[in-house]
């Protein structure tokens, strides 16, 4: 067992290392078995957490991957690569690692997720906007949320393909079925504004809505 004190990282409840949410992604990623590298790394949470999570920056992965291997849930080498390019190191979940990640999905409590939607924010503050404005930010997030649907829509598909990416081919059906219903908010809201301005609702400073 790594010695978590000379690690630096702090135990949690059960002994473990108490790690960021971050750490537990980046090793989920490594869970499906491959020899990776933090280009790799970097390369499948673009394609596919960053539709219900987040991305991490190439910072980030090799930071955690760092704090994972220094408890011993990663190891890591170098591997050379062809002539005029530089060695890789490549990184591959240990068995403790793998221990620890399956623990952690087993068990973690269920934290609800903590909605920050920059658009709501702006339309709270609609008082302050011409009517234009606001349909105009409603307008670019359908386009997004539409964008990203159909991203999620081809690379589930692609997840698919394989028979140990099953579970994230799930989860992005789910994304996919999230990005529809941002579109589709987006309309009703749209719709909403529209019957305000029917009614004779108010702009900024007391104006009607066009």
């Amino acid at each position: 067992m790594t010695d978590k004190k000379a690690s630096g990282a702090k135990a949690g409840e059960d002994g473990r290392p108490a790690l960021p949410a971050t750490s537990w992604a980046v090793l989920g990623l490594l869970s499906f078995g491959e020899e990776l590298s933090g280009y790799d790394l970097k390369k499948w949470s673009d394609w596919s957490l960053r539709f219900f999570y987040w991305s991490p920056s190439f910072s980030q992965i090799y930071g955690e991957l760092k704090r994972l291997e220094k408890v011993g849930y990663v190891t890591s080498r170098m591997v050379a690569q062809e002539t005029g390019n530089r060695d890789k190191r490549v990184y591959l979940i240990t068995d403790e690692g793998m221990e620890a990640v399956r623990h952690w999905a087993r068990e973690a409590s269920v934290e609800p997720p903590v909605l920050k939607h920059g658009v709501m924010l702006r339309l709270w503050l609609g008082h302050l906007l011409e009517g234009d404005q606001m349909r105009e930010v409603l307008g670019r997030h359908r386009e997004y949320a539409e964008t990203m649907r159909q991203r999620a829509e081809v690379d589930a598909a692609g997840a698919r393909e394989k028979e140990e990416w099953a579970y994230p081919s799930l989860v992005l059906k789910w994304s996919e079925r999230y990005y529809a219903s941002e579109r589709d908010l987006a309309d009703a809201m749209l719709a909403d504004l529209e019957e305000m301005g029917e009614r004779g609702g108010t702009g900024e400073k007391g104006r009607r809505l066009p």
